[in-house]
């Protein structure tokens, strides 16, 4: 035959009390240890103050971090080509010896092919507006001269960009920027850098891509 349970005596009035009591002075240690802690922490500690923090609310503040654009670069493994994508901005980089003869601005016939490419990728990222077509040399030969050079080569590729392009609602400017706008620094330890100048001779094809 199953006994029945026995009742639970409740418990004492003092005892409860007692374990309140208890409790209380383990969360006042408790924020006593952490308020000394933090003025520890940052010079701020003192008896009276540690004693005044023991009692206080430590609120959880809101820590929000910012997203930055996420900037992504493809270079090929010679660098006379790179495309960089900032946000919604794509940057088609050519450097001019792959582009043009010595001193000229005529597109060569292997180039043609790569602007033919760079097209397609265009359709491809169906942008809207504008597309900029900017030309830049080396420090080489006077500013001026420089100048008029980049012009006539940014405007030979918007000119080869319109054929490859055309039927898009797309509006293709040159802009010509001289040697004002170096990638890399034509210079390295005061002496004339071959490689650094032929990154700097370049066109660049700037667009905003809708996707």
């Amino acid at each position: 035959m199953s006994r029945s349970p026995e009742p639970v005596a409740a418990a004492p009035a003092a005892l409860v009390a007692e374990a309140r009591a208890v409790t209380s002075a383990a969360r006042r240690r408790l924020a006593l240890t952490l308020g000394t802690a933090s003025m520890l922490l940052f010079g701020t500690y003192t008896p009276a103050s540690a004693a005044a923090r023991a009692d206080d609310v430590f609120p959880v503040e809101d820590i929000r971090h910012p997203v930055e654009n996420v900037r992504l670069t493809v270079e090929s493994l010679d660098a006379s080509e790179s495309e960089t994508r900032d946000d919604r901005t794509v940057t088609v980089t050519l450097t001019s010896d792959v582009l043009f003869a010595f001193d000229k601005w005529e597109v060569t016939g292997a180039a043609r092919a790569r602007l033919a490419r760079i097209a397609e990728g265009i359709r491809a990222d169906a942008p809207d507006g504008a597309i900029e077509i900017a030309g830049h040399t080396d420090d080489q030969g006077s500013e001026a001269y420089n100048r008029r050079l980049s012009q006539r080569r940014a405007e030979a590729v918007r000119g080869v960009l319109a054929e490859l392009l055309s039927g898009r609602s797309v509006t293709l400017e040159a802009a010509g920027y001289g040697e004002t706008r170096p990638r890399v620094p034509n210079l390295v330890d005061n002496r004339p850098s071959a490689k650094n100048r032929a990154l700097n001779r370049r066109v660049e094809i700037v667009y905003d891509a809708s996707r």
